[in-house]
């Protein structure tokens, strides 16, 4: 059987260039890869005060439905929001989740953000625990290619009413923290991880690293999506 095609979706700040080592391994050995631009994250000059997470949910579920099949869609760090929303809009198109250091958001990230825009914070303030591992060529191309996030994404919340997006089966890679906490911090209220309690199929794997992890450990990323598209999943 043909293996299912894959969409990569990267986190904030971040254009489809961030999949690329990720990429190199998997188009040489066939499988049919798409990463994602998303709006407003072309280049730093890019109009985004009309861009909001609505627009974000749209480009991915366009994808998902250009695939021509169900696909493997894998959303990275704050993208998990627009990828849980894209999933309750089309959750027949997806044959598998694969959250990269993220997992299912639901509501807004931050409502009380008031800018037009959200650009790459001063290392110091960074999550301690996502950068620790960047090495210097990693921190240079995150700070050099950087593009500031639509603001308007920070204070919306998707209208989540589709049960089937439940069932649809899911990988959570932990990279900058392991799952056991992952799975306490999930019960405590935190947006980005909203939905993971009401995955009905969902398996951790541990893959320490920081928050990139397409750059510092792309052969198991690559390694992890190709079964998935493959039709190794959890149930």
């Amino acid at each position: 059987m043909q293996a299912s095609p894959i969409i990569l979706v990267p986190g904030f700040w971040l254009g489809a260039w961030a999949w690329d080592p990720v990429t190199a391994i998997l188009r040489p050995q066939g499988y049919r890869v798409r990463a994602l631009t998303l709006p407003g994250l072309e280049t730093v000059e890019a109009n985004r005060s009309a861009v909001s997470l609505t627009s974000h949910i749209d480009a991915i579920c366009d994808a998902l439905w250009q695939a021509g099949e169900p696909a493997v869609l894998a959303v990275h760090s704050a993208a998990g929001f627009a990828g849980y929303a894209a999933s309750d809009r089309m959750p027949e198109r997806i044959r598998a989740m694969i959250y990269v250091d993220t997992a299912p958001g639901k509501g807004a990230l931050n409502p009380a953000f008031d800018a037009v825009d959200y650009p790459l914070p001063s290392w110091e303030d960074m999550d301690p625990e996502d950068i620790a591992l960047l090495n210097p060529d990693e921190r240079h191309l995150l700070r050099d290619r950087a593009v500031p996030e639509p603001g308007a994404l920070l204070r919306e919340a998707a209208q989540l009413t589709n049960a089937q997006r439940q069932d649809i089966p899911s990988i959570v890679i932990c990279t900058s923290r392991p799952q056991e906490e992952i799975k306490a911090l999930a019960h405590q209220g935190y947006s980005f991880l909203a939905g993971l309690p009401e995955l009905h199929h969902v398996v951790y794997i541990d893959l320490p690293t920081h928050h990139w992890p397409m750059w510092s450990r792309p052969d198991d990323i690559a390694q992890i999506l190709a079964k998935a598209a493959h039709g190794y999943l959890p149930r």
